[in-house]
C-alpha cells in the first residue's frame, strides 16, 4: 500500500505540474507532490533498485553523446576541470566547521554533510564512514530539492528555453537495435560497477558502456523522451520521500541547516559562474549546469532537457565527485581535532 500511495502521489504531482506549466514537470510534480505528503505524515515508500535502474537511462544518455572528438577536448578543458576542484575545496572549508560548530554535529556526519556529491552517494559513503544517515538524507536532500526547484525557473527565465518540451526523441522514432543497445549497456554497466564497488555505480557504469558503444559505433541514439521521463519520475519521488517520518526539531535544525548551506553554495556558485564566462572558458549554459553543486542524476536531467553540452556538465560533475570521495581520508588525518 505504500509503494501504492507513493507512485500515486507522484503521478498525481506530474498532472498538477502539467496543468500549472510548470517547467520539467516529470521531475517537479513528483518532487512537490510526494514531499507535501512526507510533510503531511503520510508513510511513503520507494523500491531503491527500481529507482536505480532510472538512474541507469542517464548514464546512458550521457555517454550515447561521447565521441572521438569529445574525448579530444577534454584536455582543453583543464582551466574548468581545475576551477571545479578550487570551488570543491572552498565549499568543503565553509560546510565543514558550519556543520561541526554551528550545527554541533560529528565530524564524520559534517564532512559528507559538506560536500556537495549525489545524494545517494554521499548517504552510502557518509554511512560507511560512521556518519548519522537521517541528517545526512536531510540536508543533503535539501541542497537538492532547492537547487532542482531554483535551476529550472533560472534556465526558463534567463535563457527563455522551455523545459516542458520533450527531451528527445520519442520511442517510435528510435530503431530496435538501439533499444538492445541501450539495455545492455545500462544493465551490463550498472552490475558491473555495482560489483566493483564503483561510487554512482547506476550511473557511472552505464555512462562507461555506453561511451564504449557510442564510439565502437554501435549506440547513436540516446534513450527515447518517455523513458527520460520515467527516469525523472522515479528521481523526484525518491527525493521527496526523503522527508518520511520528520519531526519539528529536524525541520528547525537539519533542514534549516541544510538552507543556509544552499544560501552559501549560491554565493559560491555565482562568484565561480563570474568567473568562468568572464575567463571565457565555458559558455554560459554549460557554465551554469556544470558548476551548480546538485545532485549528479538531477543536474543531468536539466542538460538533457536543455540540450547542453552533456560531455562538458557530466565531467565536471564526476570530477567534483571523485574528489569528494578522494579527500575523505586525507582531510580526516589533516583535522583529527575539528
Amino acid at each position: 500500500m505504500r509503494l501504492f500511495k507513493t507512485y500515486v502521489i507522484a503521478l498525481l504531482g506530474v498532472a498538477m505540474a502539467h496543468l500549472l506549466g510548470m517547467p520539467l514537470p516529470w521531475l517537479l510534480g513528483p518532487i512537490f507532490s510526494s514531499l507535501i505528503a512526507s510533510l503531511l505524515g503520510v508513510r511513503l515508500q520507494i523500491v531503491k533498485p527500481v529507482h536505480d535502474a532510472g538512474r541507469t537511462i542517464l548514464g546512458v544518455a550521457a555517454g550515447a553523446t561521447v565521441t572521438l572528438g569529445f574525448l579530444q577536448s577534454l584536455l582543453l578543458m583543464w582551466p574548468s576541470l581545475l576551477l571545479i576542484v578550487l570551488m570543491t575545496i572552498i565549499i568543503g572549508a565553509v560546510g565543514l566547521p558550519l556543520f561541526r560548530k554551528v550545527g554541533g554535529y560529528d565530524f564524520a556526519t559534517s564532512y559528507y554533510c559538506a560536500m556537495p556529491g549525489g545524494l545517494q552517494d554521499m548517504l552510502v559513503f557518509g554511512q560507511e564512514a560512521g556518519a548519522n544517515p537521517r541528517t545526512l538524507s536531510l540536508i543533503h536532500a535539501t541542497r537538492v530539492l532547492i537547487i532542482v526547484t531554483v535551476l529550472p525557473f533560472l534556465l526558463t527565465h534567463i535563457w527563455h528555453l522551455d523545459l516542458t518540451n520533450p527531451p528527445g526523441e520519442m520511442a517510435s522514432n528510435t530503431a530496435w537495435d538501439q533499444f538492445v543497445w541501450m539495455v545492455i549497456a545500462a544493465l551490463v554497466g550498472w552490475r558491473m560497477a555495482k560489483r566493483i564497488g564503483m561510487f554512482g555505480a547506476s550511473i557511472l557504469g552505464p555512462l562507461i558502456v555506453a561511451t564504449l558503444l557510442s564510439l565502437l559505433g554501435l549506440l547513436n541514439a540516446r534513450p527515447p523522451a518517455e523513458a527520460i521521463w520515467l527516469a525523472q519520475f522515479f528521481i523526484g519521488a525518491g527525493l521527496g520521500v526523503q522527508y518520511v517520518g520528520i519531526t519539528l526539531r529536524e525541520l528547525r535544525h537539519d533542514v534549516l541547516m541544510g538552507v543556509i548551506f544552499c544560501v552559501l553554495l549560491g554565493v559560491i556558485t555565482a562568484i565561480f559562474y563570474q568567473l568562468i564566462t568572464f575567463l571565457g572558458v565555458a559558455a554560459p549554459m554549460e557554465a551554469l549546469l556544470a558548476f551548480t553543486p546538485g545532485g549528479q542524476a538531477e543536474l543531468t536531467v536539466l542538460a538533457l532537457v536543455v540540450g547542453a553540452d552533456m560531455g562538458f556538465v557530466v565531467a565536471h560533475h564526476v570530477l567534483r565527485l571523485f574528489v569528494v570521495i578522494v579527500g575523505a581520508p586525507l582531510v580526516a588525518k589533516l583535522l583529527p581535532k575539528l
